[in-house]
């Protein structure tokens, strides 16, 4: 039997990290910890006497009962670990914020915080708790075996979730198996660095260790990946399937006022404010510790928190959305076949690196699914010697993002059926560096050797048998707005690739192509 409120499981929120006594208070204080917090103000505006346009985000919370029937478990003023108090049961559609800085607070608690082996114990009750209220409702219709959540998780958040998931001696086998998906907001999976250097272990106060690698790699459960890598963002398969683990990543690190702007300074360029661009993902890893795939990635630009932050901001939660509730996976890759120099330092000791940029948008919508420009260090990277070694494949294959759509979010469904978002692709000019010195004469600042927008279009089959039905179209191609069909082929997995080349013969110039590898998704 599965379960017949899928893909409408419960949600489960865990928060990110508090510092301070007066933090972990005001957490304490807020019944829903952050994930009722909205925004209005939106960046971009070309008016200097206003420098942000308004665009009302009501909150992760309010989006998922207006658009998705959900709904929090407060009852009479309790939480339903209120046990010896709280009676009922829970439907489905139900939204349970995780509060573990209750017992850290001195408001509800003894002012002690307890370690995140802790935190991550406290996460398996809670689920065997959920999962207990919702399969004994009678409308659900679930049984204990059948019965699914969601962990959705921002920054230090994301880590309890991975140590409950990863590490067999914090929870319950049975609580894990109930896990159907995590998304994560801003977590620092590789742990936090500040002006270059990992958060030492000795530095226990506020529980700042908590993002050393080394600690990271106990209470994750990686010591021997951490031993050979030097990295703790593994996500070991049989633990949990990375196919079904998100990460939304912030590149904005200057609109986080954490510490008077200290923070976003220490942590640098190639970070929200806190985390950084490079940390903030998870790459899961097979029995031998080989690299299997990355989880899914999006890149919006956003601070860690604040006016601007990840969590309240409508980018993240479209892609939440549609990770949890969404029709098809679109994973875009990059394939490099070749790159030619300038023909005056060909053959010449040459040193540059190629900037990958990516843009996806659904049509008619005011934000981007995933967004990756140079200027603000969210580009994929790859040096001249990587994408010329003839022994280093791997280097020349590069995962950009991910793109999950929903049937539900189309415009006009029934004049057109297919799911539809415009691409752009640009790959930035190097600064050539010839025998260790800059190279001027063919330089000009900003300038790419790859730029063009795509719009995709793709139509699921509509009934078992069919074919999909994909297209594209370059806005350079001037064909008139013609679109062209793409070759599909099946995977050993059953999914679907597609390829587009691009780019150009013309020195200095890079070719190669976009992969697509395309799946349905809550079937």
């Amino acid at each position: 039997m599965t379960n017949p409120n899928s893909p409408f499981h419960p949600i489960i929120y865990v928060r990110g990290y508090a510092m301070t006594e007066r933090e972990q208070d005001e957490t304490t204080a807020d019944p829903f910890n952050g994930f009722n917090l909205g925004s209005t103000l939106y960046r971009a505006t070309p008016d200097k006497e206003k420098p942000a346009k308004k665009f009302i985000f009501e909150s992760p919370l309010l989006r998922l009962v207006s658009d998705h029937k959900y709904m929090d478990v407060y009852k009479n003023g309790l939480d339903i670990m209120d046990i010896d108090d709280w009676e009922g049961t829970l439907p489905s559609r139900s939204i349970i914020i995780y509060r573990y800085y209750d017992v850290a607070s001195e408001l509800l608690g003894t002012g002690k915080t307890p370690e995140i082996t802790e935190f991550a114990k406290g996460l398996s009750r809670l689920i065997l708790r959920v999962r207990d209220l919702v399969c004994a409702h009678p409308d659900n219709g679930i049984t204990e075996e059948d019965f699914r959540c969601y962990l959705v998780a921002h920054s230090m958040g994301g880590l309890v979730c991975r140590a409950f998931l990863q590490n067999p001696d914090l929870g319950e086998d049975q609580a894990r198996h109930c896990v159907d998906k995590v998304y994560t907001y801003a977590t620092p999976h590789n742990g936090i660095d500040m002006a270059g250097l990992n958060v030492p272990k000795w530095l226990s106060a506020a529980d700042m260790n908590n993002f050393n690698r080394e600690n990271m790699s106990k209470y994750l459960k990686l010591e021997n990946l951490y031993k050979k890598t030097g990295r703790v963002d593994w996500l070991p398969e049989e633990s949990f399937p990375s196919n079904r683990f998100f990460c939304m990543v912030g590149t904005n690190r200057g609109d986080y006022e954490v510490a008077m702007g200290l923070s976003r300074t220490f942590a640098g360029h190639g970070s929200d404010g806190l985390v950084r661009i490079e940390n903030a993902s998870v790459w899961g890893v097979n029995a031998k510790g080989q690299v299997s795939n990355p989880c899914a990635t999006a890149y919006a630009y956003r601070s860690h928190s604040g006016y601007f932050g990840i969590v309240n901001s409508e980018e993240a939660y479209q892609n939440l959305a549609r990770f949890l509730f969404g029709d098809i996976r679109v994973d875009i890759w990059l394939d490099v076949n070749s790159v030619q120099l300038p023909p005056e330092i060909q053959g010449k000791p040459v040193s540059a690196l190629y900037q990958f940029e990516l843009k996806a948008s659904p049509r008619g919508m005011r934000w981007y699914l995933t967004r990756r420009k140079a200027e603000e260090d969210s580009v994929a990277c790859r040096s001249y010697q990587e994408l010329t070694d003839p022994a280093n494949k791997s280097a020349k294959s590069i995962f950009l993002s991910t793109v999950f759509l929903a049937n539900q979010a189309r415009l006009n469904a029934e004049i057109d059926p297919s799911l539809t978002y415009g691409l752009t692709l640009g790959v930035r000019t190097p600064d050539y560096e010839v025998e260790r010195k800059f190279w001027p004469d063919a330089h000009f600042e900003g300038g790419y050797l790859f730029q063009d927008s795509m719009i995709v279009k793709i139509t699921p089959p509509s009934q078992e048998g069919e074919k999909w039905t994909i297209t594209f179209d370059w806005q350079s191609d001037n064909l008139g707005g013609v679109s062209q069909s793409l070759i599909t082929k099946t995977l050993k997995s059953g999914k679907l690739e597609m390829v587009v080349p691009f780019g150009s013969n013309n020195a200095p110039c890079i070719a190669g192509q976009l992969r697509f590898v395309v799946s349905t998704w809550n079937v």
